[in-house]
């Protein structure tokens, strides 16, 4: 049918032109968040472009559905503003069967969210997961850069120079801030020193020669010191430093469905479910929402239209997080989707219930 091809190119390039502004937007923010951990030298630089990859199928669940709402939204005002659909509901045609044309196109969109969802997303967070776990957050004399200061947790760490295997730094000055009140600071200056691997320890091992070791008492005169011929330096990698984990988010949908009696389980393989049926009340909603008149321009409902939809997505993630604390069964995810379907019927008949209504109020008050 020549309008159900018409509508669909409409809403199909809109939405990826939006989906891909979307994703640049968010993906872009996330990119510059690596480059910093990367010039600090905690992040390898040549894994930051697989690790954006690996999370853009997460981005996607969220920016999905809004792409496509917000597409949905466009096309329609469009044909409202440019009269289209004046001529179409004058030849018959209403905006309820332009949206049953678009019913096989909104499935398509629904089974690509589902395929986000129940598959790429968790393998994608499996994958960053490793990378990020082999290539490890580097901390402590993985940092140094020779004559420059380097921060790393509660670690101040200064080398004159280094050798280009990383092994040997000249010239040393180590600064430690206490973690408890009343616990002195250390402080370390040091000839030379040789990095040591030790298997099975992810800690930074170090071997001082010829130095001395200062404990100071902040905001004192107090101090201690004492000279050393060979002082080996263990640091702890810094926890601050780690990426975030999502291990639930991570596990594949079968795992999910074998754990759904635990609460925070369930909320996830709750969320993956039926989270791609918005993409169903979408459509309801931007016919119920996009009417507007040719003045009134394209744009006018678009905010309103988009503050709705948010808060079916903030809805839903507000019901993942009651369920994961016991709160709420599964039974919310459809109930608030039903809720919001119901909604955009009503918005859609405003029209006809307008009138009905007044003449009801005007009945009562004669």
């Amino acid at each position: 049918m020549i309008i159900r091809r018409y509508l669909v190119k409409q809403v199909v390039s809109t939405s990826l032109v939006v989906i891909a502004l979307l994703t640049l937007i968010m993906m872009g923010g996330r990119l510059i968040k690596y480059f910093g951990v990367a010039a600090q030298g905690r992040l390898d630089a040549s894994i930051l472009f697989s690790i954006i990859g690996y999370r853009l199928p997460e981005f996607l669940t969220l920016i999905l559905p809004l792409g496509f709402f917000i597409g949905l939204m466009l096309v329609f005002g469009r044909l409202y503003v440019d009269h289209e659909m004046a001529v179409l509901n004058s030849s018959g045609v209403s905006r309820h069967q332009l949206a049953r044309l678009l019913v096989p196109m909104t499935l398509v969109f629904l089974i690509v969210q589902g395929f986000l969802m129940l598959w790429a997303s968790p393998w994608g967070l499996r994958q960053f997961e490793a990378l990020t776990t082999s290539q490890a957050v580097r901390t402590g004399f993985d940092l140094v850069r020779p004559k420059e200061f380097i921060s790393s947790g509660p670690y101040t760490i200064y080398a004159g120079d280094l050798s280009e295997d990383r092994k040997n730094l000249k010239d040393i000055f180590f600064y430690q801030r206490a973690e408890k009140a009343g616990r002195p600071d250390v402080m370390i200056l040091a000839k030379e020193a040789t990095r040591v691997e030790l298997e099975n320890d992810p800690a930074n091992v170090v071997d001082l020669v010829e130095g001395r070791r200062y404990e100071i008492f902040p905001g004192t005169a107090k101090y201690s010191q004492a000279e050393f011929q060979s002082y080996r330096l263990r640091l702890e990698n810094d926890k601050e430093a780690k990426f975030e984990s999502a291990e639930v988010e991570a596990l594949t949908t079968s795992q999910l469905w074998k754990n759904r009696a635990d609460p925070v389980v369930a909320s996830e393989l709750g969320w993956r479910i039926f989270v791609p049926f918005a993409i169903v009340v979408a459509l309801f909603l931007a016919v119920a929402l996009s009417e507007v008149s040719p003045r009134q321009g394209r744009y006018l409902k678009l905010f309103p239209a988009l503050l709705i939809f948010a808060s079916l997505i903030v809805a839903l993630m507000a019901v993942k997080t009651r369920i994961s604390k016991q709160e709420m069964g599964m039974i919310a995810y459809p109930l608030v989707l039903l809720a919001y379907a119901i909604a955009a019927a009503l918005f859609s008949r405003k029209q006809k219930l307008a009138p009905k209504i007044k003449q009801q109020i005007q009945r009562v008050r004669s």
